[in-house]
Order: structure tokens, then sequence, then C-alpha cells
């Protein structure tokens, strides 16, 4: 693992990162699962702390954002997996998404200079999809959840695939904002996500801190130990609601900068593991991690993200608050909010549209044409087998006023053109436990 990385906005110097661009960059196949990889750098592939536990489980892995990560194990098919999360309950080693944490006076201002929504009002313990933006064009940086987790310490964890990218944007940015804000990244820290659900129930009969899940809700983060099989208990973990897959669940975070999360995180493991059995819990990889997120209509940067596109554009809109609707002072505002407003009603609106398809006769794979009467009006991004739809499923972006559901196309897959309809997402029902309206 690469040591600790801290920089002090107002002190320290710059410090030199790579500009590589790793997101977006060579793609690595295992079976049909396209994973994004940094190792086109040439660095070894990194190791998370459960790596040697994937191993020994029966784990197939591969290269993923600069890490060897599991596409599947042994005991489950890919399609089997899947259907155990949205069953049951898997639990994922996330620990290739990068963490940090954000802390200082003025960490709320740089976060709000650097992404479009609001952070000085955001109630503590609770965090929020958003984005980092250029400046100048507001295209996305990376997609990001951002959580506030003392007065002025915001938790922030990015892309494992955009690691360079992201530490090159963020330490030139807070070098030309110029407040008080230290920003530490988490290196050599645990993360994993307890999807499913049973995943409540299951992380409730771990838990050694007195939480009341049934008011903890989608968003919400709190600090807590879990117990541990051989009758001891972790250190404090930060739990966060919340997930990837569109079912109910949890990520788990093992703060490397001040415990020994390397082994912490494998005994929290073999933990849930222990207590849940077989029968209600399994562990997952990329493969299954895929299929559940393009169902739920989820974004996967360098894929159906990237620096060329806006919120806007990316049906991303509602993670612009409202307040910053009106007084803008984020970076790309100048672009971003005119295309708030249709042509028709005299903004600039958008040229295209972030939607999804079903797809007829075979599924379509990323860069695939989306065509109307012969004509190329948009690009597939992603694109699936739905498990449990039983359909084709995909993700792209289309010509704007092509993009209402229900819009027949033609997807070319393999040079032979496959009926298509534009579909709302998420294509399977979220089912995040959120609280009363």
């Amino acid at each position: 693992m690469m040591k600790s990385f801290t920089r002090i906005a107002r002190a320290s110097p710059r410090v030199k990162a790579s500009a590589s661009l790793s997101a977006a960059g060579r793609l690595s196949t295992a079976g049909s699962i396209r994973c994004a990889s940094n190792a086109s750098s040439g660095e070894p592939l990194k190791k998370t702390p459960l790596y040697d536990f994937h191993v020994a489980n029966g784990a197939k892995m591969v290269p993923f954002a600069g890490y060897h990560m599991p596409v599947q194990y042994s005991s489950l098919s890919l399609a089997d997996s899947h259907h155990f999360t949205r069953n049951h309950a898997s639990l994922f080693d996330v620990s290739h998404m990068v963490q940090h944490i954000f802390k200082g006076p003025a960490a709320a201002a740089f976060l709000e200079k650097v992404t479009p929504s609001s952070w000085s009002n955001v109630a503590p313990m609770s965090g929020k999809l958003t984005t980092f933006l250029w400046p100048g064009t507001g295209g996305i940086v990376d997609d990001t959840i951002v959580t506030r987790i003392g007065e002025d310490e915001f938790y922030v964890v990015t892309n494992g695939a955009c690691l360079d990218k992201d530490t090159k944007y963020i330490d030139e940015e807070l070098g030309k904002f110029g407040g008080d804000v230290k920003w530490t990244r988490l290196d050599g820290s645990g993360l994993v996500a307890l999807q499913g659900p049973q995943a409540a129930e299951i992380l409730s009969e771990v838990l050694a801190t007195d939480i009341n899940l049934k008011e903890f809700y989608f968003g919400n983060t709190v600090q807590a130990e879990l117990k541990l099989a051989d009758g001891g208990k972790t250190h404090p973990v930060l739990i966060s609601r919340g997930g990837y897959t569109g079912e109910d669940g949890f990520e788990i975070s093992f703060n490397g900068k001040l415990y020994p999360a390397l082994e912490s995180t494998v005994k929290a493991v073999e933990s849930l593991i222990k207590t849940a059995g077989p029968e209600r819990l399994q562990m997952a990889g990329l493969g299954a991690r895929d299929s559940l997120r393009l169902e739920a209509g989820m974004c996967l940067y360098g894929h159906d993200l990237d620096d060329t596109t806006t919120p806007v554009e990316a049906g991303l809109s509602w993670i612009i608050s409202p307040e910053r609707r009106k007084a803008g002072g984020f970076h790309g505002a100048e672009i971003i909010l005119p295309q708030l407003t249709p042509k028709s009603k005299g903004g600039s609106g958008v040229e295209r549209r972030r939607v999804g398809f079903v797809v007829q006769g075979a599924p379509a794979r990323e860069g695939a044409e989306i065509q109307k009467d012969g004509q190329t009006i948009g690009t597939i991004t992603s694109g699936v087998p739905s498990p449990t739809l039983g359909k084709n499923i995909a993700m792209g972006y289309i010509k704007d006023g092509q993009h209402k559901a229900g819009t027949e196309v033609d997807v070319v897959v393999r040079g032979r053109k496959r009926q298509a309809v534009v579909t709302k997402m998420p294509f399977t029902p979220a089912k995040y436990w959120k609280a009363p309206a």
C-alpha cells in the first residue's frame, strides 16, 4: 500500500502527481465484464486488505483500477451472485475506492467551489452524491460521495481508477483556493459494501454499538464498533447507509490512517460471513457489481461519465442544490446553469442526454452506435444482459428530443441493427431505506 497522503492548502508545497488519466484508459476483460484499470502506468498492481482472503475463498482475480480485484467466486456464477444479492445479501470489497478527509474552517467553501452541491448547511453525519467539476467547461472530473462527519470535516470517496487524475486535480484546486483546508488521503484503508434485503438484519447482529437501524436512513453515517468472531471488537469504523446496487445496504470504512486496517478489515469480514451463514451472505465480485449497478441505473466513471460530460447531460441535475442554482459560484456554473433551461424556454439546453435502453436480440456493449432512420444519434456507454429482467439492458447518450421513454431506435451490435427502446431508469425499483416523506 502507498503511504498516507496529506495536503495542507495554506502551507504545504504542491505535490507532484501523475497527470495520466486512468479511468478511461485500458480495459481488461474478464468474461463479459469490462474493467477500467490503471495498470497501463507500468506500476505493479496493488492489493486490498482482503486480497489473501479472496484467493483463499476461490476468487478469480483480475486487474481493476490498479488493484488485484475479485471478479467472481467459484461458489456462484455471475448470474447466481447477482440473484443472491437481490434476494439475500452480498459483501463486496470496494477497498480500491479512494477515501479522503477534508478538514478545516474553509472545507465546506472549498467543496462548494469544486462541486455544484451545498455543504455548509448539510446536517452532521449525512452525505450525498455529487461530482467534482472542471472550471470553464463543467465537465465531470469524477463522481463522488461526500459526507459531513464534523462541523468542519468531510469524508469523501472517489473512484480508484481516477486516483492520479483526482490527486492532481485536488492538489491544484487547493493551491488556487488558498483557504484553511487540510486534505488527507486515507491510503491503506479498507472499504466493504454489504448489500441486499438482509443486509440490515446481518449488520444488526455484529454491531457492538447500539444503533437503531430502523431510524438510520439512506445517506446517514455513524461511527460504531463491530463484534469479531474471537469475541473482541473492531476499532471504530464509519458505517454509511447506501450503495451501488439499488438494494438497501451499508458501506463500512476501516480507516488505515488511524488504525491497523489491514488486519481489522479481514477480521470484520470473517465475522460478518460467520455470523450470517452462507444461506444469508455470500462474497460477490466485480461481475455481479456491474450488472447490479446497471439495473439500478448507476454510472461507471470512464464509461457513462467523463471529463466532457456535464451533470445536466448525465441526468444528474438533481445534485445541483437549489441555492447553488441561484448563486452559482461553482466550477462550470456558467455552462451548467443555462443547460438546466431548455432552448425552447430561453436556455442553452443540452444536445444529448443519458438514458436507458432495452435492446432486442443481443446485448449492446460500450461504443455501439444508436441510430434513428439510418442516422447516428447516440452511443451506448454500458450494457449487460439483465439477470433480474431477463432482457438486454443498456445505458448511453442520445440526441436531445429522442430521449423520451418509449422512443424506438436501432442499436448496431456487431454490424447488425438491433431494435431498442428508450427506457426510464432505474430498470429495477430502488429499495433504499429512506426516511418517511
